[in-house]
């Protein structure tokens, strides 16, 4: 484990904000304030007002995105509200131009109400060039989603469903290689069905896992149960084919891999009756379900969303290359193969120097981003939303 760090560095790192904004140009000289100002610019404004594609090419627009937040669902900390979300959305722009060198701005917006925030980004739209959703509470975060995709002719993403389900599925390919194992014969119980466990339980099963079962908080979501929301309808209708019933206990019995997606904590000797070289992906943050030194006693691989410990499953290893492919290729959309060939480039990546203890890239790993976005952006083509 890591030196922890203290209060002080946590306060300091934050003063004043992450983020500011750099010219691109130097302005030394009149004739640099003409070129870049007035009079100029006003010929750049005017070839844009005849001809409005030219704004990709004389503005930064087209390689800008916005990190969008209602502070509905900010990391483990829930409903705090736009003001409070703010400091973990400059963080998120700052790594955008860490590691997949992008333009991005935070946009926090001091509304819950899911036609609002639409009307807000459609009006918006000459500013930005892709839409990056981040700690919107489910379901809204659904509807959110799927609407915005309608709404807008630029890529959307809302990174809490489908970054951590791709590097979900880069990490069971890893800890399966290690182990020697095919993820299409795995069990994997998905403990959470909020935005992050929806997306993996989808993507997982886009990638060939058939037996896939998803628990919320009143059990095994199946299609039987009463009160489901049309979110976990489809789920019950396309997962848990054992036809099970019950709790935590009955789903882990015998199954492969516990995937912890939902903030509350279990028993560990729960583990106990999975199957022999168990994986636990036990990603909630700050506290995972379960200790990963408590879960390594009944698993051979354990994996956490902390940087604190062995096998770190963290978005920023998918969102900066999946946008970064997106924008370099122009596509309109992110589609579900380009998440799952970010996924697979991830995956390739950790292959240099795979081990129980490493089953996916360091988030720092520079090779990452560039891989992702090669990968990305070759998918985006064969899907033809280019």
């Amino acid at each position: 484990m890591t030196t922890p760090v203290t209060d002080t560095e946590i306060f300091e790192g934050h003063e004043g904000g992450k983020l500011s904004v750099a010219a691109t140009r130097p302005i030394s000289s009149p004739r640099d304030l003409s070129v870049a100002y007035t009079p100029g610019v006003a010929k750049v404004s005017r070839a844009i007002a005849e001809d409005a594609a030219k704004a990709k090419r004389y503005t930064w627009a087209d390689r800008l995105v916005v990190v969008v937040s209602d502070g509905t669902a900010v990391l483990g900390l829930g409903d705090i509200g736009a003001s409070a979300s703010l400091p973990v959305m400059e963080g998120k722009s700052v790594l955008f131009k860490t590691f997949g060198g992008l333009d991005s701005i935070p946009l926090v917006l001091d509304t819950t109400d899911v036609d609002e925030i639409i009307e807000t980004l459609v009006r918006l739209r000459p500013s930005f060039g892709a839409v990056n959703l981040e700690d919107i509470s489910a379901p809204r975060c659904f509807e959110l989603e799927d609407r915005l995709k309608e709404a807008l002719d630029c890529p959307v993403m809302h990174d809490d469903q489908h970054g951590t389900a791709i590097v979900t599925l880069a990490a069971l390919r890893g800890a399966n290689q290690v182990l020697g194992k095919d993820i299409s014969g795995q069990r994997v119980v998905v403990s959470g069905a909020g935005a992050a466990g929806v997306a993996c339980a989808r993507i997982l099963q886009n990638a060939g896992v058939a037996d896939v079962t998803v628990l919320d908080s009143r059990g095994i979501i199946h299609s039987g149960r009463e009160g489901l929301n049309p979110i976990k309808q489809k789920l019950a209708e396309t997962t848990n084919t054992a036809g099970l019933r019950g709790g935590l206990g009955e789903a882990l019995r015998g199954a492969d891999v516990f995937l912890g997606l939902s903030g509350a904590t279990i028993d560990e000797t729960l583990l106990a009756g999975m199957a022999d070289d168990a994986i636990v992906f036990a990603l909630s943050n700050p506290d995972p379900e379960v200790h990963p030194v408590a879960a390594s006693r009944y698993a051979k691989i354990v994996a956490t969303g902390r940087s604190d410990f062995p096998n770190q499953i963290n978005n920023v290893l998918a969102f900066p290359g999946v946008f970064r492919g997106a924008l370099d290729s122009g596509a309109r959309a992110i589609t579900e193969n380009m998440k799952l060939a970010a996924a697979e480039a991830i995956f390739a990546v950790a292959q240099d120097d795979l081990g129980p203890d490493r089953i996916v890239p360091s988030p720092l790993d520079p090779r990452v981003a560039p891989e992702v976005a090669a990968a990305v952006a070759k998918a985006a083509e064969a899907d033809g939303v280019v």
